[in-house]
């Protein structure tokens, strides 16, 4: 679940891990987005999306969202656990930071800076050297395949990320359809010779790897493709946006769905 194809990601990793698994993709086009809203409404709506799931018995649901995982996941576990594992989506500081040396936190203005992530950064980022950079628009342009409006945010925000980091923290799921993007607007800006090659973290693949732990189910990329795809579009049964083809995590999805 998410406000829109943020949770395009998620459900890909979840497709490499069990290509038979049968996944449903809840996102809120009514609602979104949801980074404005306050914690309360921004709470309602994920309630909303996450309940119209539910009555689909599903095994687990993924929050793939940073922003509800904030403010909505003791809400959404409160409401539907132990009958259905709720997992939240967190930055990857932990894993980021292990190298040690400079890393970033690409993540929206509103999660930049805030409480939630300092304590993250305080727990999980050991000696390792932050730098938090706010990316405005990114999300929104993103959500809306504006490759234009991409190019500027993922520029702007580049600008903003020193050149001798060593890993980049993607903290919006949103930013990892665009993470090729971002790596060239980062290496356009000159790398001395003797930096390594930056290493990008997303939450996809652990997230993924975590619902399936949650239910007790092996990965089995092997499997045979017959998993099916579902979406509902706030409560409604529906299609994913057009935009969510303009992304490949978007194409392989229905691709493998509509095969069967």
């Amino acid at each position: 679940m998410d406000s829109g194809i943020g949770l395009l990601p998620a459900a890909a990793a979840v497709r490499r891990l069990r290509p038979d698994a049968d996944l449903l993709l809840s996102n809120d086009p009514d609602g979104m987005p949801w980074g404005p809203r306050t914690p309360e409404d921004l709470t309602g709506r994920a309630l909303a999306v996450a309940l119209a799931a539910a009555e689909h018995r599903p095994r687990a649901l993924i929050v793939a969202c940073n922003t509800a995982t904030v403010h909505a996941l003791p809400a959404l576990r409160a409401a539907l656990e132990p009958d259905i594992p709720v997992i939240g989506t967190v930055p990857a500081i932990k894993p980021a930071a292990a190298g040690g040396g400079k890393i970033a936190i690409w993540a929206t203005p509103a999660t930049t800076g805030s409480a939630y992530q300092r304590g993250l950064i305080r727990d999980f980022a050991g000696d390792a050297e932050v730098t938090e950079v706010p990316c405005p628009g990114l999300a929104d342009a993103v959500e809306h395949a504006d490759q234009e409006a991409v190019d500027r945010a993922v520029a702007a925000a580049a600008v903003l990320t020193p050149a001798d980091v060593r890993a980049v923290v993607l903290g919006c799921t949103h930013y990892e359809l665009v993470e090729e993007r971002i790596l060239a607007a980062l290496e356009a800006r000159g790398r001395a010779d003797d930096l390594p090659s930056l290493v990008f973290h997303g939450s996809a693949d652990a997230v993924a790897a975590q619902a399936l732990r949650r239910i007790g189910a092996e990965p089995a990329p092997g499997a045979a493709p017959t998993g099916t795809l579902s979406v509902l579009l706030s409560g409604r049964p529906g299609r994913l946006p057009a935009a969510a083809l303009a992304y490949a995590e978007g194409r392989g999805l229905t691709e493998t769905a509509s095969a069967h």
